[in-house]
Parts: structure tokens; sequence; C-alpha cells
């Protein structure tokens, strides 16, 4: 490609995690080869690739986090580790041929809504794209979330985030901070508890932890899967119907959840024998409001005699000494935190400027929101995975991809029927409709109801990460495209203007 030649493909697929291999596979079967997948760093993975720490696993089983038409037989535990995770997707890519549409070291560093053409035109680091689809599959858990905590940047130690972790610098012997007790910090305290000379944990706030029922798979299951391969599904549908019978409690009834708190209990209470330390490790929040964690090796990490942990968040450093929200201090050689995401403020949307000029940031500055979790008024043949209220917090994230999914491809048969240079943007009335409906059902749920202050949650206190029902319903709402939802551009249109929809027009 000739310096400043602008490549034109069909449709541009951002990130190469479960959302954006998913997106190319069904690109692939829905009969388009022209797109390109936009992937920033030197490999595919996504956050299963970012996230190297020591004991980094999943919280879901693996026969559930892994894509309905890609099974695993040979999944070697119940719950996998990141290398499982990341070497499956690489399969992925292998197996559906998506390597000659990958495009490695490519950020996408701008999206910019063509009126005239129609099209997306894509700045990356690695050349020039315009497109006239874009399916941004970049994820919220991609761009890590440091505090700005005074005194930090003169700390003489070493600091990094998990999901960034130095493998090339030693722990061994050292005083560590962690900083932060979400899902992948309860993982990192116990690997790294018995080489450190003194482990601090700064909690701001505990998290309600489970026992993991974790366990190798036999080779005799193995076998089974391979030779039969509806064992797979039969086992993969018998964890879905579990987790879509336990979303109630979360959704409809939280009171129901008393009965799961006091087996957290009684498993903290197995591994910590110190009252005082209980205390400061017990939740004040219905269970559920914050993501359940698992673990069988966390509590007994943090009653081991070299552990100390902070019941306040981090709030200064001076030197090497860490001063806690609540006065304590604590000398440390190095930091690490666990402080999770920008889920909210996904720094991609900074990038992408509307049909009016404006960022999606600036579009979504009043909080996140997108017809069906997936397109935003402005933003014409722009679609995301992942995108506001998808989320869940007792299931697998891959079967709200797979319904995204279904949504991105029926859009590109409805473009397609209109005819070329088409596009479709979602009418506001659409989006705020749908907006209302999600945060009503959200009212009662255990994520609103429940007392915390999550990641769930953006700076205007809503709601606007989780799915509030079941991937049933979901999938149900997102099966179809209507285009009664949708204004149609075409060439010298301007969308986002009321215009009715051709379906509309029509009588349908």
């Amino acid at each position: 490609m000739a310096t400043g030649e602008r490549r034109q493909v069909r449709v541009a697929v951002i990130g190469s995690g479960f959302g954006g291999l998913g997106a190319a596979v069904r690109l692939r079967r829905e009969g388009i080869t022209d797109f390109v997948i936009l992937e920033r760093a030197d490999a595919v993975g996504g956050t299963w690739r970012d996230n190297s720490y020591p004991g980094c696993a999943c919280d879901v089983p693996s026969h559930l986090y892994s894509f309905s038409f890609a099974p695993n037989p040979d999944w070697p535990r119940t719950f996998s580790g990141q290398e499982h995770i990341r070497a499956y997707l690489e399969h992925v890519a292998d197996t559906f041929g998506l390597r000659p549409h990958l495009r490695l070291r490519h950020e996408v560093t701008r999206l910019r809504w063509d009126n005239d053409a129609l099209r997306w035109e894509i700045e990356t680091s690695g050349g020039a794209f315009a497109a006239d689809v874009v399916v941004s599959a970049s994820g919220p858990l991609s761009d890590p979330r440091v505090p700005d905590i005074p005194g930090l940047a003169d700390f003489p130690g070493k600091v990094f985030h998990s999901s960034r972790w130095d493998h090339g610098y030693d722990l061994r012997g050292k005083r560590v901070a962690v900083v932060g007790t979400g899902a992948s910090a309860i993982q990192v305290v116990p690997e790294i508890q018995p080489d450190v000379s003194r482990l601090t944990l700064f909690q701001r706030t505990p998290p309600w932890v489970l026992p993991r029922t974790d366990r190798t798979i036999t080779a005799a299951e193995r076998w089974l899967h391979r030779s039969l391969p509806v064992t797979t599904r039969v086992r993969r549908g018998v964890l879905w119907g579990i987790r879509e019978l336990q979303v109630q409690a979360f959704t409809k009834h939280p009171g129901e959840l008393g009965m799961v708190e006091r087996l957290a209990r009684a498993n903290m209470a197995r591994a910590v024998r110190d009252p005082g330390l209980r205390a400061v490790l017990t939740p004040s929040y219905r269970i559920g409001c914050k993501r359940i964690l698992l673990s069988n090796t966390y509590y007994p990490a943090l009653a081991r005699p070299n552990v100390d942990v902070v019941g306040s968040a981090l709030a200064e450093v001076r030197g090497t000494t860490l001063v806690g929200a609540d006065g304590s201090t604590a000398e440390a050689d190095a930091i690490v935190f666990g402080t999770g995401f920008h889920v909210t403020d996904m720094p991609i949307a900074e990038r992408a400027l509307g049909a009016d000029g404006r960022s999606l940031a600036e579009t979504w500055r009043g909080g996140m929101r997108a017809l069906r979790g997936a397109t935003v008024t402005g933003f014409p043949n722009f679609l995301t995975v992942i995108g506001p209220n998808t989320g869940l917090g007792n299931s697998s994230m891959v079967l709200m991809i797979e319904s995204q999914l279904n949504y991105v491809a029926d859009y590109l048969r409805t473009l397609a029927a209109l005819g070329p240079h088409t596009a479709l943007s979602p009418r506001p009335a659409a989006v705020a409709s749908w907006h209302e409906r999600v945060q009503r059902r959200m009212r009662r749920t255990v994520w609103n109801t429940g007392g915390c202050t999550s990641w769930y949650l953006d700076a205007h206190g809503v709601n606007t990460t989780v799915w509030p029902g079941t991937t049933t319903e979901f999938r149900s709402a997102t099966r179809r495209v209507d285009l009664g939802e949708y204004d149609v551009i075409r060439p010298g249109g301007i969308p986002g203007q009321g215009r009715r929809s051709e379906r509309a027009e029509a009588g349908a």
C-alpha cells in the first residue's frame, strides 16, 4: 500500500479477543470476506493475552466460557487458566482462517464518519483504512485504571498494574503492596504470598468470596467429549441452565441471596480464625452487588503471618512509605495495582468521531447508551460488541457476545437488502426507549439495591454495564434488527434528525 493510500474494506473489526474473533468468524459464515481485524498488540487474545499475572484464570467454567461453534473437548480443568484460554483463541484464529484478515500492531488512533462517502475513515499506527461498517470489539477490560494517588510518581520502587505484569521483576524477598481486592487481586495474592517477605493488601471494599470448585478434567472425560461431541454440548447446556436459574435471585429477588451469604461467611471462617481479621474481611453489602469471587486460597493466604490487610484504600505515597486512608502506614519495595479498567469511559470512545463531528465520549458524557447494546445515534454503521448494559454478573460473557453477533449479522443483511451506499443510524427515541426499559428493570436488581459502589456504575451512579435479565432474554432481544428503530441514510442524508425509516414509511 502506497504512503497515504487508504485501503477500502467492507467491515473493520477492532480488537481480537473473544468479541473481535467471534465477529470475524460470523462475517465469514455470512459470506463476507472483505474485512480486517485491527489489533494494537502483536498477537490475538484480548484480555487473555494482556493478563498474564501469576494465578490468572477464569471464574466461569471452561465449557461455558468458549464459543458454541468452536467447542473444545480438551479443556484440562473445569476452570481454565489464562494460558489455556489464550491458546484456545489462537486455535480459533487458525481453525476459521482468520490470520489473513489480522492486522497486528495496528492500534486505532482515530475513526471519523464521512457523511458524503458514507463510510468510516480509520487511522491506525500501521496504516489508514476506510470501512463501510465498523464493529468495535475493543472490550471494557482492555485499558487498565490506575488511581491518581499523591506521591505515586516519586515512589522509588517498582509499580505496575496486574494486567501489565512485569515478569522481569523478581518479587521474591520484597515488601510488596497489592492495591485492590477484585478478581485479579484475589488470584495474585495467594500466588505471590509465599515468596515475598511482606505483603500488604490495601482493601477499600472487601469482596464476597465463595469456594472454587475447580478440578482436573479426567482423560476419560476428554476422550468422551472427543468421541461423542454431543456430550460437550450437554455439559455446556447444564452449566448454562444452572446460571439461567441463578440469575433470578440477582435480578428479581435479591432477598433470597441470604443463604449464599451464609456459605460465603462459612468459607471465610474455615480459613480465618482471627475475629479481627474476619471483621475487616466481611462485606457490609448484599452478596452479588459486586461480582462474587471464587477462590480456595485467598483467605488462607491473608491469614499467613507475613500478610497485613489494611481496611482502607491507598491514599498517599511518601517515598517507600504507603499511607492508607485510615492513617495506617506500610513500607514497600513494589506496588501492584489490581484496580480494574476503564469500563464506563473506554478510551476508544475518545477516538471515534460521529456524523456531527463529536466524539463518542462526548456523546456519552451523560452516560453510555446504545440501542440493544450495539448502536449509537449519530454513529452510522458503527456497532459495539460488549456495549452498554451487555455485561453479566454471574455467567459467561461469551453467551452475550454470540447474541450480539447475531445482531451484527442481521444488521449487515439488512444493509445489503437496502442496496449499496446505505447507512443506518438508530433513532434517538429508540435508544431512549431501550435505555429506559433496561434501567426500569435494573431498579430491583441486587446491583442497584445491594448497598455497594461497584465498577458496574458510572460517574453518575447509573448501572450502564450489566444486563438485568437472562441470556435467553438478551438473545431474543438481539435476534433481529428492527428497521423501524433506525433512520436509513443515503448520500446527502443527515442521520439522527428523526427521519422516518424506509420500512416505517412502507407501513411495516
